[in-house]
């Protein structure tokens, strides 16, 4: 066995706000592989959703929550990549998920440019999730000049696609993305999904990973370049105690949905509903929305509504005051 193949593969999951990156990291926790698998991930947003929307498995989930993995933190996952190798209890594999507004360059440079990194694990595929419903308007936004487009980017550097949400669009339009992501990766194996089903063996341990290719693309790869986000894009997250009314809320995530849906990238949370004892999950994509009672409420378990709205020109104010006047006040139990 050469040198190559002792080393841990990583894959690394990209793919823009409300590709279904998550809902496919529950699917690779859950299917019966018998692999133990460690996954690092990293959310834009204030408040730390996916730790609760992520299906509790064997395998370990290390959470970075400090902004841009591309950007802030590479040290930090170096640090927890680091930690893993020194570990008695070896994983089998690494995935390593990404904000949705991450260019996936940088992150991919962690395992070719750090030489004890690059002993021990070796870059197996960066695997790119996209929403076939808004793919297509996320790579016509305009952006301000010197400002990268992040729906390109991690098209551009994917070795996998996986067209998501498949069931959302007609054929023709499903033949539409498809064209315009082969005029962005002429390359990347394309797999048509819905709920970011796939057949692991075509994602994980696949070896497609080339850097020559990579460096024909973007000769400075393994420079450390600067590039710029969108600043008009941020992140609101609200937290609090108290109970939710059901028909406000409804009313309230209706009306955010029809006016402001379309500048919505992102939203997701976990609801304290009142006279349920369940707590109420949702996600929402623009204008599309989700919601299922989870998991309940452990006893003694603080009941904490937790939401994180991403997003352009989010008014913080006006989120968090709407969504405290669909709280029961006490006067009305």
């Amino acid at each position: 066995m050469n040198d190559n193949e002792n080393r841990l593969p990583v894959t690394v999951v990209t793919g823009y706000l409300g590709s279904g990156k998550t809902t496919l990291i529950n699917h690779v926790l859950t299917a019966n592989h018998g692999k133990r698998i460690a996954v690092i991930e990293n959310e834009f947003g204030e408040i730390g959703i996916d730790d609760a929307l992520v299906i509790s498995a064997e395998e370990e989930i290390f959470e970075m929550n400090n902004g841009c993995i591309c950007c802030t933190v590479r040290g930090d996952l170096i640090r927890i990549l680091g930690n893993l190798m020194k570990r008695k209890d070896k994983f089998d594999y690494i995935l390593v998920e990404t904000t949705g507004l991450a260019d996936p360059a940088p992150v991919a440079q962690t395992f070719l440019v750090d030489d004890e990194i690059r002993s021990q694990l070796k870059l197996d595929a960066i695997v790119t999730v996209v929403d076939a419903k808004h793919l297509i308007q996320h790579l016509d936004d305009v952006k301000q000049d010197g400002v990268e487009n992040e729906a390109v980017e991690q098209l551009a550097f994917a070795d996998r696609v996986l067209l998501n949400k498949i069931d959302l669009v007609t054929d023709a339009e499903r033949e539409e993305v498809v064209r315009r992501i082969r005029l962005i990766n002429a390359n990347a194996e394309i797999i048509p999904t819905t709920m970011s089903k796939v057949d692991l063996d075509r994602v994980l341990g696949v070896g497609a990973f080339d850097l020559n290719r990579v460096l024909e693309m973007e000769p400075e790869f393994l420079s450390d370049t600067e590039h710029q986000h969108d600043l008009s894009i941020t992140s609101v997250g609200i937290d609090c105690e108290g109970e939710v009314s059901v028909q406000k809320i409804n009313e309230w995530l209706g009306w955010l949905l029809g006016e402001r849906g379309t500048d919505i990238f992102r939203m997701k949370g976990i609801l304290n509903m009142w006279g349920d004892n369940r707590r109420f999950v949702f996600q929402g994509v623009h204008m599309l929305f989700d919601g299922t009672p989870g998991q309940p409420w452990a006893e003694g378990e603080a009941r904490r509504n937790r939401m994180v709205f991403i997003g352009r020109n989010l008014d913080r104010e006006d989120l968090e005051r709407r969504f405290k006047s669909c709280l029961v006040s006490e006067t009305s139990k």
